[in-house]
């Protein structure tokens, strides 16, 4: 292969997104060859826009054609898990977009399939690309400020108008979408959560339903989580603040990071903690500080980045921003807050699958999107 023939399933807002930045050059080594997508007016502006890319109305028939060596999946989030499987089951590589899935079940049975695939298996999690994450990445795992004791993210700044919910039937829908600012906004944060200080074992969380909009899910939530060593989190996220905040903190032994998501600045100290407070010994007192903002690369290649990587991740073996597998851990995460949310307790982890397919199951049932005659997933994914 010299070059990777990319199709894309589902151009609605991200997918058309991923067709012009490979259509623009910003992937070199990728060429998008085919469009596939359910709705009429999708295929007739990707034939108007795109006419020397192959077009169809099914994502199985664009896979079988013989004219994608790859594709991306950007469809509702419930589609994720088939058409990745579709995809692995027929050696064609598959970038997916967030989140993996709606429920972990599923998503296991995914991550199985594709460690004995042959194909290559990536998510987009473009927020790794980020430089200040990355940086926090490798400050928190070189390990030179000692062991997390707190990790606190106010992630508030996704706010959306009633107009936004209402702009599909299928949007902040149990039946639809499987959740709200957890399943659509936040992957991304969650897989960052994770990412920079692993996965928490228990966790108890409230999640508010239609709290601002007239929407059937979340659509506010504040999270408590303990991890294996002791340290705790909070996780609160919103989209009904405005402006909002996005204020991530991380308090090591040795000194706390605080990003922005734009700027990181580092609160080093000169004693960690845990050896202060054994030494100290005059009462009150705290050690020493000194501050600074922290120098990255200033690069962020968000999802040109991304999709770079995995054209040079098949043709040259070159590593992946994302492991595809890796989309469960953010995934579990957000199971997790919706579950304790729904049975009023703690969850451990690792999580109990069935029971929350089966609360999920019971949303389903009666979403908005079943009553108003809507299609309805299945327990398996599938239409």
């Amino acid at each position: 292969m010299d070059k990777v023939r990319m199709g894309i399933i589902g151009v609605g807002n991200m997918g058309s997104g991923h067709a012009k930045t490979i259509t623009s050059g910003q992937v070199p080594g990728m060429a998008l060859t085919a469009i596939a997508d359910i709705n009429p007016a999708r295929r007739a502006w990707a034939r108007e826009t795109y006419p020397d890319v192959a077009v169809f109305d099914d994502a199985i028939a664009m896979m079988d054609s013989g004219m994608v060596d790859a594709v991306i999946v950007s469809t509702p989030h419930y589609d994720h898990p088939p058409l990745v499987t579709a995809a692995l089951q027929r050696d064609i590589h598959v970038m997916c977009e967030k989140p993996a899935g709606v429920y972990t079940k599923a998503v296991a049975e995914v991550n199985a399939l594709a460690r004995r695939s042959k194909a290559a298996y990536a998510i987009m999690f473009n927020q790794r690309t980020n430089c200040v994450y990355r940086k926090m990445k490798e400050i928190i795992s070189s390990g030179e400020l000692g062991a997390i004791r707190r990790v606190n993210w106010l992630i508030t700044d996704w706010f959306r108008s009633q107009s936004y919910y209402d702009s599909g039937a299928w949007r902040a829908t149990w039946a639809g979408e499987g959740g709200g600012v957890l399943l659509n906004q936040c992957p991304h944060n969650l897989d960052l959560f994770q990412w920079l200080v692993g996965m928490p074992v228990r966790v108890r969380a409230f999640t508010h339903n239609g709290k601002w909009h007239d929407i059937e899910v979340e659509d506010d939530v504040t999270a408590y989580m303990e991890f294996e060593n002791g340290a705790t989190g909070v996780f609160i996220t919103s989209t009904g603040d405005a402006p909002g905040t996005n204020r991530l903190e991380v308090v090591l032994d040795g000194g706390t990071l605080i990003c922005d998501g734009k700027k990181l600045t580092l609160e080093k100290l000169e004693t960690p903690i845990s050896e202060f407070m054994k030494t100290y010994k005059s009462g009150f007192g705290t050690p020493k500080c000194d501050v600074c903002e922290v120098e990255t690369d200033g690069e962020n290649p968000q999802h040109a980045g991304v999709l770079r990587a995995f054209a040079q991740h098949l043709l040259n073996g070159a590593p992946l921003v994302a492991d595809g597998t890796e989309g469960i851990n953010g995934l579990t995460l957000s199971n997790a807050m919706h579950l304790s949310s729904w049975l009023n307790e703690t969850v451990t982890l690792p999580l109990d699958e069935d029971r929350f397919l089966e609360e999920l199951n019971k949303r389903r049932a009666t979403s908005r999107l079943k009553a108003s005659g809507g299609k309805v997933l299945d327990t398996e994914g599938t239409y």
